[in-house]
Protein backbone atom coordinates (compact mmCIF):
# COMPACT_ATOMS: atom_id res chain seq x y z
CA UNK A 1 0.00 0.00 0.00
CA UNK A 2 2.79 2.39 0.88
CA UNK A 3 4.58 1.63 -2.38
CA UNK A 4 1.39 2.21 -4.38
CA UNK A 5 0.79 5.55 -2.64
CA UNK A 6 4.34 6.64 -3.40
CA UNK A 7 3.90 5.68 -7.05
CA UNK A 8 0.57 7.49 -7.23
CA UNK A 9 2.06 10.63 -5.70
CA UNK A 10 5.01 10.50 -8.13
CA UNK A 11 2.57 10.15 -11.05
CA UNK A 12 0.52 13.05 -9.74
CA UNK A 13 3.60 15.25 -9.49
CA UNK A 14 4.75 14.38 -12.99
CA UNK A 15 1.28 14.53 -14.61
CA UNK A 16 1.30 18.26 -15.56
CA UNK A 17 4.64 17.83 -17.34
CA UNK A 18 3.55 14.65 -19.15
CA UNK A 19 0.45 16.23 -20.68
CA UNK A 20 2.45 18.39 -23.09
CA UNK A 21 6.06 17.31 -23.34
CA UNK A 22 6.78 19.73 -26.15
CA UNK A 23 5.73 22.73 -24.14
CA UNK A 24 8.30 24.23 -21.75
CA UNK A 25 7.35 24.55 -18.12
CA UNK A 26 6.42 28.03 -16.97
CA UNK A 27 9.03 29.80 -14.83
CA UNK A 28 7.13 29.33 -11.60
CA UNK A 29 7.05 25.56 -12.24
CA UNK A 30 10.65 25.20 -13.42
CA UNK A 31 11.69 23.63 -10.14
CA UNK A 32 9.39 20.65 -10.85
CA UNK A 33 11.29 19.68 -14.00
CA UNK A 34 14.78 20.69 -12.90
CA UNK A 35 14.66 18.79 -9.64
CA UNK A 36 16.11 21.69 -7.68
CA UNK A 37 14.34 23.06 -4.63
CA UNK A 38 15.29 26.65 -5.34
CA UNK A 39 12.11 27.56 -7.15
CA UNK A 40 9.99 26.18 -4.35
CA UNK A 41 12.07 28.05 -1.79
CA UNK A 42 11.61 31.33 -3.68
CA UNK A 43 7.85 30.77 -3.75
CA UNK A 44 7.87 30.36 0.03
CA UNK A 45 8.96 33.99 0.38
CA UNK A 46 5.70 35.75 -0.39
CA UNK A 47 5.44 39.54 -0.24
CA UNK A 48 3.15 39.39 2.80
CA UNK A 49 5.55 37.09 4.64
CA UNK A 50 8.47 39.45 4.01
CA UNK A 51 6.46 42.51 5.06
CA UNK A 52 5.18 40.81 8.21
CA UNK A 53 8.70 39.81 9.28
CA UNK A 54 10.23 43.22 8.53
CA UNK A 55 7.45 45.29 10.10
CA UNK A 56 7.16 42.99 13.10
CA UNK A 57 10.91 43.03 13.75
CA UNK A 58 11.34 46.78 13.11
CA UNK A 59 8.76 47.63 15.76
CA UNK A 60 9.90 44.95 18.21
CA UNK A 61 13.42 43.45 18.22
CA UNK A 62 14.87 46.61 16.65
CA UNK A 63 13.71 48.59 19.69
CA UNK A 64 15.34 46.06 22.02
CA UNK A 65 18.70 46.37 20.26
CA UNK A 66 18.42 50.14 19.98
CA UNK A 67 17.79 50.58 23.70
CA UNK A 68 20.77 48.36 24.53
CA UNK A 69 23.19 50.76 22.85
CA UNK A 70 21.45 54.15 22.79
CA UNK A 71 21.99 54.68 26.52
CA UNK A 72 25.80 54.35 26.27
CA UNK A 73 26.73 57.43 24.21
CA UNK A 74 25.02 59.99 26.52
CA UNK A 75 26.30 58.35 29.72
CA UNK A 76 28.47 61.35 30.85
CA UNK A 77 25.69 63.84 30.06
CA UNK A 78 23.06 61.82 31.92
CA UNK A 79 25.36 61.58 34.94
CA UNK A 80 25.85 65.36 34.80
CA UNK A 81 22.07 65.75 34.70
CA UNK A 82 21.74 63.53 37.78
CA UNK A 83 24.41 65.56 39.58
CA UNK A 84 22.90 68.96 38.80
CA UNK A 85 19.39 67.83 39.69
CA UNK A 86 20.60 66.35 42.99
CA UNK A 87 22.34 69.63 43.85
CA UNK A 88 19.19 71.66 43.12
CA UNK A 89 17.11 69.36 45.30
CA UNK A 90 19.46 68.79 48.24
CA UNK A 91 21.83 71.77 48.14
CA UNK A 92 24.99 69.68 47.66
CA UNK A 93 26.60 67.58 44.94
CA UNK A 94 25.82 63.90 44.78
CA UNK A 95 28.48 61.59 46.19
CA UNK A 96 30.18 59.14 43.86
CA UNK A 97 28.65 55.98 45.36
CA UNK A 98 25.09 57.33 45.06
CA UNK A 99 25.72 58.44 41.49
CA UNK A 100 27.09 54.99 40.59
CA UNK A 101 24.05 53.36 42.20
CA UNK A 102 21.60 55.60 40.31
CA UNK A 103 23.34 54.90 37.02
CA UNK A 104 23.46 51.14 37.68
CA UNK A 105 19.74 51.16 38.42
CA UNK A 106 19.08 53.14 35.22
CA UNK A 107 20.90 50.56 33.11
CA UNK A 108 19.92 47.31 34.87
CA UNK A 109 16.23 48.11 35.42
CA UNK A 110 15.79 47.47 31.70
CA UNK A 111 16.33 43.76 32.43
CA UNK A 112 13.83 43.83 35.31
CA UNK A 113 11.24 45.30 32.97
CA UNK A 114 12.03 42.58 30.44
CA UNK A 115 11.36 39.92 33.05
CA UNK A 116 7.99 41.50 33.87
CA UNK A 117 7.13 41.66 30.16
CA UNK A 118 7.94 37.97 29.76
CA UNK A 119 5.42 37.04 32.46
CA UNK A 120 2.76 39.23 30.83
CA UNK A 121 2.97 37.35 27.52
CA UNK A 122 0.99 34.31 28.64
CA UNK A 123 -1.67 36.50 30.27
CA UNK A 124 -2.40 38.70 27.26
CA UNK A 125 -1.24 36.48 24.39
CA UNK A 126 -4.15 34.02 24.62
CA UNK A 127 -6.76 36.80 24.52
CA UNK A 128 -5.20 39.16 21.97
CA UNK A 129 -3.25 36.75 19.77
CA UNK A 130 0.22 37.26 18.35
CA UNK A 131 -0.39 40.21 16.05
CA UNK A 132 -2.54 42.29 18.40
CA UNK A 133 -0.16 41.64 21.30
CA UNK A 134 2.61 43.21 19.20
CA UNK A 135 0.33 46.15 18.41
CA UNK A 136 -0.72 46.70 22.02
CA UNK A 137 2.92 46.42 23.06
CA UNK A 138 3.57 49.69 21.22
CA UNK A 139 1.67 51.40 24.03
CA UNK A 140 4.53 50.54 26.39
CA UNK A 141 7.07 51.91 23.89
CA UNK A 142 5.16 55.20 23.48
CA UNK A 143 4.87 55.66 27.25
CA UNK A 144 8.58 54.93 27.67
CA UNK A 145 9.76 57.32 24.99
CA UNK A 146 7.65 60.17 26.40
CA UNK A 147 9.06 59.61 29.88
CA UNK A 148 12.69 59.32 28.75
CA UNK A 149 12.62 62.12 26.16
CA UNK A 150 10.96 64.59 28.54
CA UNK A 151 12.97 63.76 31.67
CA UNK A 152 15.55 66.52 31.09
CA UNK A 153 12.97 69.27 30.56
CA UNK A 154 10.86 68.04 33.46
CA UNK A 155 13.91 67.87 35.72
CA UNK A 156 13.14 64.37 37.00
CA UNK A 157 15.62 61.51 36.66
CA UNK A 158 12.87 59.25 38.02
CA UNK A 159 11.13 59.64 34.65
CA UNK A 160 14.21 58.30 32.86
CA UNK A 161 14.49 55.30 35.19
CA UNK A 162 10.76 54.54 34.92
CA UNK A 163 10.97 54.90 31.13
CA UNK A 164 13.82 52.39 30.99
CA UNK A 165 11.74 49.96 33.05
CA UNK A 166 8.71 50.31 30.76
CA UNK A 167 10.96 49.96 27.71
CA UNK A 168 12.20 46.70 29.24
CA UNK A 169 8.58 45.50 29.52
CA UNK A 170 8.20 46.24 25.81
CA UNK A 171 11.36 44.24 25.07
CA UNK A 172 10.26 41.30 27.21
CA UNK A 173 6.96 41.02 25.37
CA UNK A 174 8.54 41.58 21.94
CA UNK A 175 11.27 38.94 22.30
CA UNK A 176 8.66 36.34 23.27
CA UNK A 177 5.79 37.15 20.90
CA UNK A 178 7.73 38.09 17.74
CA UNK A 179 9.64 34.78 17.40
CA UNK A 180 6.38 32.93 18.16
CA UNK A 181 4.54 34.88 15.44
CA UNK A 182 7.28 34.38 12.83
CA UNK A 183 7.55 30.67 13.65
CA UNK A 184 3.80 30.15 13.19
CA UNK A 185 3.39 32.04 9.90
CA UNK A 186 6.42 30.60 8.06
CA UNK A 187 6.71 27.36 6.07
CA UNK A 188 9.10 24.91 7.70
CA UNK A 189 11.45 25.18 4.69
CA UNK A 190 12.34 28.80 5.57
CA UNK A 191 11.45 28.80 9.29
CA UNK A 192 15.07 29.28 10.30
CA UNK A 193 15.79 32.12 7.88
CA UNK A 194 12.63 33.94 8.87
CA UNK A 195 13.39 33.40 12.54
CA UNK A 196 16.80 35.01 12.10
CA UNK A 197 15.04 38.28 11.23
CA UNK A 198 14.63 38.78 14.99
CA UNK A 199 18.40 38.64 15.55
CA UNK A 200 19.18 40.71 12.45
CA UNK A 201 17.01 43.59 13.64
CA UNK A 202 18.46 43.40 17.16
CA UNK A 203 21.88 43.98 15.56
CA UNK A 204 20.53 46.73 13.30
CA UNK A 205 19.04 48.39 16.39
CA UNK A 206 22.39 48.22 18.23
CA UNK A 207 24.17 49.70 15.19
CA UNK A 208 21.58 52.48 14.83
CA UNK A 209 21.93 53.41 18.50
CA UNK A 210 25.71 53.60 18.10
CA UNK A 211 25.39 55.65 14.91
CA UNK A 212 22.91 58.19 16.27
CA UNK A 213 24.98 58.44 19.46
CA UNK A 214 27.93 59.94 17.57
CA UNK A 215 28.81 63.53 18.63
CA UNK A 216 27.94 64.84 15.14
CA UNK A 217 24.38 63.53 15.46
CA UNK A 218 22.49 63.17 18.77
CA UNK A 219 25.32 62.24 21.15
CA UNK A 220 25.64 65.76 22.56
CA UNK A 221 24.67 67.32 25.88
CA UNK A 222 21.86 69.35 24.34
CA UNK A 223 20.37 66.59 22.19
CA UNK A 224 20.66 63.32 24.14
CA UNK A 225 16.91 63.23 25.02
CA UNK A 226 16.18 63.04 21.27
CA UNK A 227 18.02 59.70 21.18
CA UNK A 228 15.05 58.23 23.04
CA UNK A 229 12.54 60.14 20.90
CA UNK A 230 13.74 58.21 17.82
CA UNK A 231 11.79 55.24 19.21
CA UNK A 232 8.65 56.85 17.77
CA UNK A 233 9.65 56.00 14.18
CA UNK A 234 9.56 52.16 14.36
CA UNK A 235 6.51 52.35 16.64
CA UNK A 236 4.55 54.37 14.07
CA UNK A 237 5.67 52.13 11.19
CA UNK A 238 4.39 49.04 13.00
CA UNK A 239 1.13 50.68 14.08
CA UNK A 240 0.39 51.75 10.51
CA UNK A 241 1.43 48.51 8.75
CA UNK A 242 0.79 45.52 10.98
CA UNK A 243 -3.05 45.88 11.21
CA UNK A 244 -3.29 45.08 7.47
CA UNK A 245 -1.56 41.71 7.90
CA UNK A 246 -3.30 38.53 9.09
CA UNK A 247 -3.11 36.93 12.50
CA UNK A 248 -1.13 33.72 12.94
CA UNK A 249 -3.19 30.98 11.22
CA UNK A 250 -2.16 28.46 13.88
CA UNK A 251 -3.50 30.77 16.60
CA UNK A 252 -6.76 31.19 14.66
CA UNK A 253 -7.30 27.43 14.50
CA UNK A 254 -6.07 26.45 17.95
CA UNK A 255 -7.43 29.32 20.03
CA UNK A 256 -10.27 30.85 17.98
CA UNK A 257 -11.38 27.73 16.05
CA UNK A 258 -11.62 29.96 12.97
CA UNK A 259 -10.77 27.67 10.07
CA UNK A 260 -11.95 30.13 7.39
CA UNK A 261 -9.79 32.90 8.85
CA UNK A 262 -6.83 30.53 9.04
CA UNK A 263 -7.25 29.58 5.37
CA UNK A 264 -7.22 33.26 4.35
CA UNK A 265 -4.16 33.88 6.53
CA UNK A 266 -2.32 30.94 4.96
CA UNK A 267 -3.26 32.15 1.47
CA UNK A 268 -1.89 35.60 2.26
CA UNK A 269 1.34 34.45 3.86
CA UNK A 270 2.09 31.61 1.43
CA UNK A 271 1.01 33.50 -1.68
CA UNK A 272 -1.13 30.70 -3.13
CA UNK A 273 -4.79 29.72 -3.33
CA UNK A 274 -4.58 26.03 -2.46
CA UNK A 275 -3.59 25.82 1.21
CA UNK A 276 -5.55 22.66 2.00
CA UNK A 277 -2.40 20.72 2.88
CA UNK A 278 -1.21 23.35 5.37
CA UNK A 279 -4.65 23.71 6.93
CA UNK A 280 -5.05 19.95 7.25
CA UNK A 281 -1.67 19.65 8.99
CA UNK A 282 -2.72 22.20 11.59
CA UNK A 283 -6.17 20.65 11.94
CA UNK A 284 -4.61 17.22 12.48
CA UNK A 285 -2.45 18.64 15.25
CA UNK A 286 -5.51 20.41 16.64
CA UNK A 287 -7.50 17.16 16.72
CA UNK A 288 -4.67 15.45 18.56
CA UNK A 289 -4.72 18.24 21.14
CA UNK A 290 -8.48 18.85 21.16
CA UNK A 291 -8.77 17.90 24.83
CA UNK A 292 -5.69 19.87 25.86
CA UNK A 293 -5.45 23.44 27.04
CA UNK A 294 -2.63 25.93 27.32
CA UNK A 295 0.04 24.35 29.47
CA UNK A 296 1.24 26.29 32.49
CA UNK A 297 4.93 26.86 33.17
CA UNK A 298 4.85 24.43 36.08
CA UNK A 299 3.14 21.75 33.97
CA UNK A 300 5.71 22.24 31.21
CA UNK A 301 8.59 21.84 33.66
CA UNK A 302 7.02 18.65 35.06
CA UNK A 303 6.19 17.07 31.68
CA UNK A 304 8.52 14.10 31.01
CA UNK A 305 7.87 14.17 27.25
CA UNK A 306 9.59 17.59 26.87
CA UNK A 307 12.11 17.38 29.71
CA UNK A 308 15.21 17.59 27.52
CA UNK A 309 13.66 20.22 25.26
CA UNK A 310 13.18 22.44 28.33
CA UNK A 311 16.71 21.73 29.59
CA UNK A 312 18.13 22.55 26.16
CA UNK A 313 16.21 25.83 25.94
CA UNK A 314 17.32 26.84 29.46
CA UNK A 315 20.99 26.08 28.78
CA UNK A 316 20.96 27.69 25.33
CA UNK A 317 19.28 30.86 26.60
CA UNK A 318 21.62 31.06 29.60
CA UNK A 319 24.65 30.70 27.33
CA UNK A 320 23.15 33.35 25.02
CA UNK A 321 23.50 35.95 27.78
CA UNK A 322 26.47 34.56 29.75
CA UNK A 323 28.79 33.80 26.81
CA UNK A 324 30.24 37.32 26.56
CA UNK A 325 27.43 39.09 24.74
CA UNK A 326 28.24 42.25 26.70
CA UNK A 327 31.88 42.45 25.58
CA UNK A 328 31.09 45.53 23.51
CA UNK A 329 30.55 47.41 26.78
CA UNK A 330 34.31 47.13 27.37
CA UNK A 331 35.58 47.75 23.85
CA UNK A 332 36.43 51.40 24.54
CA UNK A 333 39.06 50.54 27.16
CA UNK A 334 40.58 47.79 24.98
CA UNK A 335 40.66 50.07 21.95
CA UNK A 336 42.29 52.74 24.10
CA UNK A 337 45.03 50.30 25.13
CA UNK A 338 45.56 49.53 21.45
CA UNK A 339 46.70 53.13 20.99
CA UNK A 340 43.62 54.36 19.12
CA UNK A 341 43.04 58.10 19.81
CA UNK A 342 40.03 58.67 22.13
CA UNK A 343 38.23 60.84 19.58
CA UNK A 344 38.28 57.98 17.06
CA UNK A 345 37.12 55.24 19.42
CA UNK A 346 33.35 55.91 18.86
CA UNK A 347 33.85 55.31 15.16
CA UNK A 348 35.86 52.13 15.73
CA UNK A 349 33.14 50.97 18.14
CA UNK A 350 30.64 51.62 15.35
CA UNK A 351 32.43 48.90 13.39
CA UNK A 352 31.38 46.35 16.01
CA UNK A 353 27.73 47.14 15.29
CA UNK A 354 28.37 46.76 11.57
CA UNK A 355 30.10 43.39 12.11
CA UNK A 356 27.13 42.25 14.23
CA UNK A 357 24.66 43.11 11.49
CA UNK A 358 26.65 41.47 8.68
CA UNK A 359 27.18 38.29 10.70
CA UNK A 360 23.46 38.07 11.55
CA UNK A 361 22.53 38.51 7.87
CA UNK A 362 25.07 35.82 6.91
CA UNK A 363 23.46 33.45 9.42
CA UNK A 364 20.02 34.13 7.97
CA UNK A 365 21.27 33.33 4.47
CA UNK A 366 22.95 30.02 5.33
CA UNK A 367 20.85 28.63 8.19
CA UNK A 368 18.57 26.60 5.91
CA UNK A 369 21.60 25.05 4.19
CA UNK A 370 23.90 24.47 7.17
CA UNK A 371 21.22 23.92 9.80
CA UNK A 372 20.86 25.14 13.39
CA UNK A 373 23.25 22.68 14.99
CA UNK A 374 26.49 23.53 13.12
CA UNK A 375 25.93 27.28 13.47
CA UNK A 376 25.29 27.07 17.22
CA UNK A 377 28.13 24.68 18.04
CA UNK A 378 30.51 26.44 15.65
CA UNK A 379 29.63 29.86 17.03
CA UNK A 380 30.25 28.87 20.64
CA UNK A 381 33.42 26.98 19.64
CA UNK A 382 34.90 29.98 17.80
CA UNK A 383 34.01 32.26 20.71
CA UNK A 384 35.91 29.91 23.05
CA UNK A 385 38.96 30.08 20.79
CA UNK A 386 39.00 33.85 20.40
CA UNK A 387 38.31 34.53 24.09
CA UNK A 388 41.41 32.45 24.84
CA UNK A 389 43.48 34.41 22.32
CA UNK A 390 42.09 37.72 23.65
CA UNK A 391 43.19 36.80 27.18
CA UNK A 392 46.72 36.11 25.95
CA UNK A 393 46.90 39.36 23.95
CA UNK A 394 45.68 41.41 26.92
CA UNK A 395 48.41 39.86 29.08
CA UNK A 396 51.07 40.67 26.45
CA UNK A 397 49.85 44.15 25.45
CA UNK A 398 53.20 45.83 26.11
CA UNK A 399 55.48 43.21 24.55
CA UNK A 400 55.01 44.22 20.91
CA UNK A 401 53.28 47.15 19.14
CA UNK A 402 51.11 44.86 17.00
CA UNK A 403 49.65 42.80 19.87
CA UNK A 404 47.03 45.41 20.92
CA UNK A 405 45.65 45.37 17.39
CA UNK A 406 45.31 41.61 17.62
CA UNK A 407 43.06 42.26 20.65
CA UNK A 408 40.84 44.41 18.43
CA UNK A 409 40.67 41.63 15.81
CA UNK A 410 39.72 39.12 18.53
CA UNK A 411 36.86 41.34 19.72
CA UNK A 412 35.49 41.65 16.17
CA UNK A 413 35.85 37.88 15.68
CA UNK A 414 34.00 37.15 18.94
CA UNK A 415 31.14 39.44 17.91
CA UNK A 416 30.95 37.86 14.44
CA UNK A 417 30.98 34.32 15.88
CA UNK A 418 28.21 35.21 18.33
CA UNK A 419 25.89 36.80 15.76
CA UNK A 420 26.41 34.03 13.20
CA UNK A 421 24.67 31.45 15.40
CA UNK A 422 24.19 31.91 19.17
CA UNK A 423 22.78 35.42 18.64
CA UNK A 424 19.48 34.34 17.08
CA UNK A 425 19.04 30.58 16.92
CA UNK A 426 17.99 30.14 20.61
CA UNK A 427 14.77 32.04 19.84
CA UNK A 428 14.12 29.79 16.82
CA UNK A 429 14.66 26.57 18.78
CA UNK A 430 12.14 27.62 21.43
CA UNK A 431 9.43 27.81 18.77
CA UNK A 432 10.45 24.54 17.11
CA UNK A 433 10.74 22.33 20.20
CA UNK A 434 7.19 22.69 21.53
CA UNK A 435 3.67 22.14 20.29
CA UNK A 436 1.06 24.89 20.16
CA UNK A 437 -0.38 24.43 23.66
CA UNK A 438 3.11 24.43 25.21
CA UNK A 439 4.64 27.29 23.24
CA UNK A 440 3.55 30.30 25.40
CA UNK A 441 4.83 28.59 28.56
CA UNK A 442 8.07 27.66 26.77
CA UNK A 443 8.68 31.27 25.74
CA UNK A 444 7.98 32.34 29.32
CA UNK A 445 10.67 29.95 30.57
CA UNK A 446 13.11 31.05 27.85
CA UNK A 447 12.43 34.73 28.47
CA UNK A 448 12.82 34.36 32.24
CA UNK A 449 16.22 32.68 31.83
CA UNK A 450 17.23 35.30 29.25
CA UNK A 451 16.42 38.33 31.39
CA UNK A 452 17.66 36.88 34.69
CA UNK A 453 20.97 36.02 33.02
CA UNK A 454 21.11 39.51 31.53
CA UNK A 455 20.59 41.05 34.96
CA UNK A 456 23.14 38.73 36.58
CA UNK A 457 25.84 39.64 34.05
CA UNK A 458 25.20 43.35 34.47
CA UNK A 459 25.30 43.04 38.24
CA UNK A 460 28.20 40.62 38.73
CA UNK A 461 30.58 41.13 35.84
CA UNK A 462 32.14 44.40 37.13
CA UNK A 463 33.12 42.54 40.32
CA UNK A 464 34.44 39.58 38.32
CA UNK A 465 36.45 41.95 36.14
CA UNK A 466 37.88 43.70 39.19
CA UNK A 467 38.90 40.39 40.79
CA UNK A 468 40.26 38.56 37.73
CA UNK A 469 41.42 41.50 35.59
CA UNK A 470 42.48 40.20 32.16
CA UNK A 471 41.58 36.62 33.13
CA UNK A 472 37.87 37.55 33.34
CA UNK A 473 37.32 36.57 29.70
CA UNK A 474 38.31 33.00 30.55
CA UNK A 475 34.98 32.80 32.41
CA UNK A 476 33.22 33.53 29.11
CA UNK A 477 35.43 31.00 27.32
CA UNK A 478 34.48 28.28 29.83
CA UNK A 479 30.75 29.04 29.41
CA UNK A 480 31.03 28.95 25.60
CA UNK A 481 32.93 25.65 25.72
CA UNK A 482 30.35 24.10 28.06
CA UNK A 483 27.52 25.27 25.81
CA UNK A 484 29.20 23.87 22.68
CA UNK A 485 29.82 20.48 24.32
CA UNK A 486 26.26 20.21 25.62
CA UNK A 487 24.76 21.06 22.23
CA UNK A 488 27.10 18.63 20.47
CA UNK A 489 25.88 15.70 22.55
CA UNK A 490 22.20 16.65 23.00
CA UNK A 491 20.87 18.94 20.26
CA UNK A 492 19.33 17.24 17.19
CA UNK A 493 19.11 19.04 13.87
CA UNK A 494 15.66 20.68 13.48
CA UNK A 495 16.01 22.04 9.95
CA UNK A 496 12.94 21.29 7.79
CA UNK A 497 11.44 19.06 10.50
CA UNK A 498 7.91 19.10 11.86
CA UNK A 499 7.17 19.24 15.57
CA UNK A 500 6.40 15.52 15.56
CA UNK A 501 9.79 14.69 14.03
CA UNK A 502 11.61 16.91 16.53
CA UNK A 503 9.72 15.31 19.42
CA UNK A 504 10.68 11.89 18.09
CA UNK A 505 14.34 12.92 18.07
CA UNK A 506 14.12 13.77 21.77
CA UNK A 507 11.87 10.82 22.71
CA UNK A 508 14.64 8.31 23.42
CA UNK A 509 16.47 10.74 25.69
CA UNK A 510 13.23 11.75 27.46
CA UNK A 511 12.23 8.09 27.82
CA UNK A 512 8.67 9.30 27.34
CA UNK A 513 6.63 9.87 24.20
CA UNK A 514 4.23 12.78 23.71
CA UNK A 515 0.62 11.90 24.57
CA UNK A 516 -0.56 12.21 20.98
CA UNK A 517 1.84 9.48 19.88
CA UNK A 518 0.34 7.07 22.38
CA UNK A 519 -3.18 7.92 21.23
CA UNK A 520 -2.21 7.28 17.60
CA UNK A 521 -0.75 3.86 18.42
CA UNK A 522 -3.82 2.90 20.42
CA UNK A 523 -6.14 3.88 17.56
CA UNK A 524 -4.08 1.82 15.14
CA UNK A 525 -4.30 -1.22 17.37
CA UNK A 526 -8.05 -0.78 17.76
CA UNK A 527 -8.52 -0.57 14.01
CA UNK A 528 -6.40 -3.68 13.51
CA UNK A 529 -3.66 -1.90 11.56
CA UNK A 530 0.04 -2.40 12.27
CA UNK A 531 1.85 0.56 13.80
Amino acid sequence: VVGKQDMDSEEARSAPVARDPGRPAPPECAHLTSGTPRGRRRKDWSCSLVVASLVGAFGSSFLYGYNLSAVNAPTPYIKTFYNELWERRHGHRIDLDTLTLLWSVTVSIFAIGGLVGTFLVKLIGKVLGRKFTLLVNNGFAISALLLMACSLQAGAFEMLILGRFIMGVDGGIALSVLPMYLSEISPKEIRGSLGQVTAIFICIGVFTGQLLGLPELLGKESTWPYLFGVIAVPVLVQLVSLPFLPESPRYLIFEKHDQAGAEKAFQTFLGKEDVSREVEEVLAESREQRNSRLVSVLELLRSPSVRWQVITVVITMACYQLCGLNIWLYTNSIFGKAGIPPEKIPYITLCTGGIETLAAIFSGLVIERMGRRPLLIGGFGLMTLFFGILTVTLMLQDHAPWIPYLSVVCILAIIAAFCSGPGGIPFILTGEFFQQSQRPAAYTVAGTVNWLSNFAVGLLFPFIQRSLDTYCFLVFAAICLAGALYLYFVLPETKNKTHAEISQAFAKRNKAYPPEKKIAVTDDKINGRPQ
